[in-house]
């Protein structure tokens, strides 16, 4: 099998679980037992990571007032809807833990608690985003749903994770494939 960790997956228009309708989906892992991503372009439109610092206590509260608005309004993003409260750090290769795994030699995922004081109080990856809960797909499912025409894959592009507008990141995406969601077509080509 050909691992697709470390692409992206782009939702058709016919996508038909409304989870993931105009989704983009990193996948941090996928081998013959199934996979795993983290939706990367959609917001948790009423929670910031100054909320999730509050919530889990992981800073003394005058210190969390006193960070830049850029950390404190950061967007936490809806990684899927698995374990939806379990935290997931994307973030480049200067930052590692004991509990950092590399998804492509650029990019790694860290779900511990560290990650998120790194990000808040330093020193940071240069790098991050932070998203709740995660994407999750049994042996041959994923496979299964791009072959009946679910998804699209993308390759890896840094700009498209870290430097490109949450909100933009679709069409992004599928330019980096050369066509639009108008020239996009919801009907799949077998050969």
């Amino acid at each position: 099998m050909n691992s697709l960790e470390g692409q992206f997956l782009v939702a058709m228009p016919e996508m038909a679980d409304e989870r993931f309708a105009e989704s983009v989906i990193l996948l941090v892992g996928h081998s013959d037992e199934g996979a795993m991503g983290l939706v990367v372009n959609h917001e948790l439109a009423d929670l910031r990571f100054a909320d999730i610092l509050d919530e889990l206590d992981l800073g003394d509260p005058d210190a969390v007032i006193r960070l830049p608005d850029t950390i404190r309004d950061r967007s936490v993003l809806r990684g899927g809807p698995v374990e939806k409260g379990r935290g997931f750090v994307l973030h480049t290769a200067d930052y590692k833990s004991g509990n950092t795994y590399a998804v492509t030699e650029d990019i790694y995922l860290t779900a511990t608690l560290d990650v998120l004081k790194a990000m808040a109080f330093g020193p940071a990856p240069k790098a991050s985003l932070f998203a709740l809960g995660c994407c999750g797909w049994g042996a041959g499912q994923l496979e299964q749903e791009i072959a009946e025409n679910g998804w699209l894959t993308v390759p890896f592009k840094r700009e498209l994770l870290f430097d490109t507008p949450v909100e933009k990141r679709y069409d992004a995406a599928l330019a980096s494939l050369h066509i639009t969601r108008a020239t996009l077509s919801s009907d799949a080509g077998h050969a």
